[in-house]
């Protein structure tokens, strides 16, 4: 997979990112690799009471903005969380 696909395919699921980071390219995604994998585990924190609902709303467009971002092949850090880097 290209660039583009990888950085795409590993926003949908949590299996298209094990297909991004085992098939995909590695070097030229790593960032939306690394934004889409910071994004699934926040939205983890999702089912906490009280405040789960906004910060599940948060995390879904948190997740549109790096989806549109690795569409139009741009490295936009998603708000709060984008700076985190887990993949070196």
């Amino acid at each position: 997979m290209d660039k583009r696909t990888t950085g795409i395919v590993a926003y949908i699921t949590w299996i298209g990112l094990l297909i991004a980071i085992i098939a995909g390219d590695r070097d030229g995604a790593k960032f939306h690799l690394n934004q889409a994998l910071v994004i699934f585990l926040f939205g983890l924190l999702s089912v906490i009471p009280l405040i789960g609902g906004l910060w599940a709303i948060f995390i879904f467009v948190c997740w549109i903005m790096g989806l549109i971002a690795a569409i139009n092949e741009e490295e936009k850090e998603v708000p709060l969380i984008g700076k985190i880097r887990l993949l070196k």
